[in-house]
């Protein structure tokens, strides 16, 4: 069984030439993609210079204190001082160097009011005072002058106008039936005759001051039957009706009756 034997061929060299071929091959790639990739770096770097870049800076808000008002302070009134202009004299005594004045009555004891002085307009009042700043008197030779108040007289006010009274609204009076003076009767329609419409039409109505019907429409009944009853009640006449003496509007329904024919 042993007397053919085939002695298989080694399969080193095939394999390393595989191996040589796969090693070169994948040398080639790396090669050629170091250079891709250095030849990119250079382009961007060229290129660099003509791209338009934007510089952006974020600052943060500055923050800014809160000023918190001073409650105004309420400026208190202070009294006004009046400056006075006029010498103030219980009576009027002449200087001495007046010698065209004569006084009342002659006394060893001076008195106590002082004297007018010259130039200085001066009035009669319940104590003795000069003025803060002096109003010059008018020309002539008087010691002063005596000043009252001006009595302004005030026209009375117009009395005003009387304001309209306004009308009352008008009031509700329920069934007006048994309050009208006239109360015609509606003529029962051919058509509703024709068809046997009956039964019991209610017209709202509204009646003025004069008791004249001013207003009316129907609010049920047959169809047929509510024109007529609205033109009866346009007809109809009440008498005024007042409240506190004051004439005013009525509103309620009158009922018409319609029997069959």
């Amino acid at each position: 069984m042993f007397d053919n034997l085939v002695e298989s061929s080694s399969h080193k060299g095939d394999i390393q030439r595989k191996g040589s071929f796969i090693g070169v091959t994948a040398l080639i790639y790396g090669v050629l993609m170091v250079a891709f990739f250095v030849a990119g770096i250079y382009w961007y770097d060229a290129k660099l210079g003509e791209m338009e870049l934007e510089l952006t800076t974020l600052v943060a808000p500055v923050p800014v204190p809160q000023v918190q008002k001073e409650p105004e302070q309420k400026q208190e009134a202070k009294p006004q001082k009046v400056e006075q202009n006029v010498d103030v004299r219980k009576e009027l005594v002449a200087d001495v160097t007046r010698t065209e004045l004569v006084p009342k009555e002659v006394s060893a004891k001076a008195s106590d009011v002082p004297p007018v002085r010259r130039g200085v307009t001066t009035v009669i009042g319940t104590s003795d005072s000069n003025a803060v700043a002096p109003m010059p008197a008018g020309p002539g030779s008087g010691t002063g002058i005596v000043a009252g108040p001006t009595k302004v007289e005030i026209a009375d006010a117009p009395p005003p106008e009387p304001k309209p009274t306004p009308r009352a609204a008008p009031i509700s009076g329920g069934v007006l039936n048994g309050k009208a003076i006239s109360l015609p009767k509606p003529a029962y329609p051919p058509i509703a005759k024709a068809a046997h419409a009956s039964g019991t039409v209610v017209v709202q109505v509204l009646i003025d001051e004069n008791g004249n019907v001013v207003s009316a429409h129907a609010v049920s009944g047959h169809p047929l039957l509510q024109g007529a009853a609205v033109g009866a009640a346009r007809q109809a006449k009440f008498s005024p009706t007042k409240l506190s003496g004051q004439p005013v509007k009525v509103t309620g329904v009158i009922q018409y009756n319609f029997v069959a024919q």
